[in-house]
């Protein structure tokens, strides 16, 4: 699993029936359902989680140092995966991406109770900054991030090249210190 968390990011975070946890070599079954059950939203992902895919792309995000993925689960079901990226400490700086909510828990409250829960987290830990990183295509996850409060920055165009070779620019989002009081973080 993922080793050097310096900023102890990694950890069981619980609200209610939402509940974030290490992702581990245990969910892989739940998460390769959840997964599936939304093929064509990998089109407009940076890496593949569909069924072709998804067992390399799990490797290399789970043995990846620089990424600290969680389980997602609601009321005890596996409804997704997040993940912390690039956490500076230098900075006090942390990305949260490789976010997927399966169909059924989209729309409600889980995403926002799960991206509080790593805010208030991230504070907690000391982070100054949390960023989101959405392709620009993705306009459902653009509207989440809008509706948890996060700060549109901007886009960084041709950010990246695809799993698919698209060209992708990003969409930037923002969490920082000073919005705690009006998040009520």
């Amino acid at each position: 699993m993922n080793k050097g968390d310096p900023l102890g990011l990694s950890a069981v975070l619980e609200d209610g029936s939402v509940r974030l946890e290490p992702l581990e070599e245990r969910h892989r079954s739940a998460l390769r359902d959840a997964c599936a059950e939304d093929e064509a939203i990998w089109q407009i992902y940076a890496f593949p989680f569909d069924r072709e895919n998804f067992d390399a792309s799990l490797n290399r995000l789970l043995e990846n140092p620089a990424r600290h993925p969680l389980a997602l689960l609601v009321d005890g079901e596996l409804a997704g995966m997040t993940s912390w990226i690039n956490a500076d400490p230098n900075h006090r700086t942390a990305e949260i991406g490789n976010t997927y909510v399966r169909p059924k828990f989209r729309g409600g409250e889980v995403n926002g109770r799960m991206k509080r829960l790593l805010f208030a987290h991230g504070f907690a830990r000391g982070l100054k900054r949390m960023s989101l990183h959405i392709d620009v295509r993705n306009e459902r996850s653009q509207a989440a991030c809008r509706k948890v409060g996060a700060t549109f920055e901007g886009v960084l165009r041709n950010h990246m090249i695809t799993w698919t070779g698209h060209e992708r620019d990003t969409a930037i989002f923002s969490v920082v210190e000073r919005d705690r009081e009006r998040l009520g973080l």
